[in-house]
């Protein structure tokens, strides 16, 4: 039995194979893969995007979903994670996907199921299925070659899972990784170049990745506004001008924050496609650990 509960779970050769049923799975026809198995969706933390995205990926493999709203029930009622977790295993589910605020938790229920466990963000500390989305969307940009392609992470980098999996994952395939923050949401490491400026690196880079402020993950206030914020960090047409480069979110965006209304239009835009290529990944990562 294998569990994803981060992007090392999976061998390159492993991913390469996800990507080949993910790319026949992007026409977003239904079929019946996974028929007559059930997944539970444990969902600790909000989410529209990645629980809605898990939902349709395993509705469109014909499984069954049920998305228990574990906040207000069992916890609320005292229960531990690993009581709700062993009694949902003991309904024998076919897996179980969990988003949870505590860094490793979810890594940690693995000895107590008897089914995958699927990672769907895990505090500041990994999400793996976005960091494959990611890849996959830039795998199918640049034709599968990615060697030596430079990618800017930009934004709140320490508090963010997403950029915690892309910076693991896309060395693997050959892509550099670089920061650029302000020195109060820096990745606290000298293992990755990191930089002030967003001028410093965008005349070398072929992918910038920005990423939402997470001020409800900070104890401290950095910024009076956003909009201080966004004087220097806003992809902006002007950031941009007319170089040839990718730009991603993992969303949701804060408009004119993180990205600008005039970038969100801009076809070099593509998180629209980030959505649908994360549906069709999912969809390739359940019928991988379920089938």
């Amino acid at each position: 039995m294998q569990h994803l509960i981060r992007t090392a779970d999976f061998t390159k050769e492993e991913i390469l194979e996800l990507f080949d049923d993910a790319r026949m799975f992007l026409d977003m026809e239904s079929n019946e893969v996974l028929k007559g198995k059930i997944i539970v969706n444990l969902f600790f933390e909000d989410s529209t995007r990645t629980r809605s995205a898990f939902e349709m990926a395993a509705k469109r493999l014909g499984a069954q979903v049920i998305s228990l709203d574990v906040g207000r029930s069992s916890r609320s009622k005292g229960e531990t994670i690993f009581d709700t977790i062993a009694n949902i295993n003991a309904m024998s589910p076919d897996a179980i996907t969990i988003r949870h605020s505590e860094c490793g938790l979810p890594g940690s229920l693995i000895e107590h199921v008897n089914c995958p466990i699927i990672n769907a963000g895990d505090g500041k500390h990994a999400h793996p299925t976005q960091a494959l989305l990611d890849l996959f969307t830039m795998y199918e940009h640049f034709d599968g070659d990615l060697e030596g392609k430079k990618v800017a992470i930009i934004g709140d980098v320490k508090s963010s899972r997403v950029a915690g999996s892309n910076r693991r994952l896309l060395p693997r395939f050959g892509m550099e990784v670089c920061f650029v923050a302000p020195d109060c949401f820096k990745y606290e490491s000298n293992e990755f170049k990191q930089y002030d400026k967003i001028s410093d690196v965008i005349d070398e880079v072929d992918v910038i990745m920005s990423l939402r402020t997470q001020l409800e993950r900070h104890n401290e206030v950095y910024f009076q506004s956003l909009n201080d914020y966004a004087k220097d960090y806003c992809i902006t047409k002007e950031v941009f001008g007319d170089r040839n480069i990718l730009l991603l979110h993992p969303g949701p965006v804060n408009r004119n924050i993180d990205i600008s209304d005039e970038m969100l239009s801009d076809p070099r835009n593509k998180i629209l496609e980030q959505v649908k290529n994360g549906v069709a990944v999912r969809m390739a990562i359940l019928k991988k650990l379920i089938k």
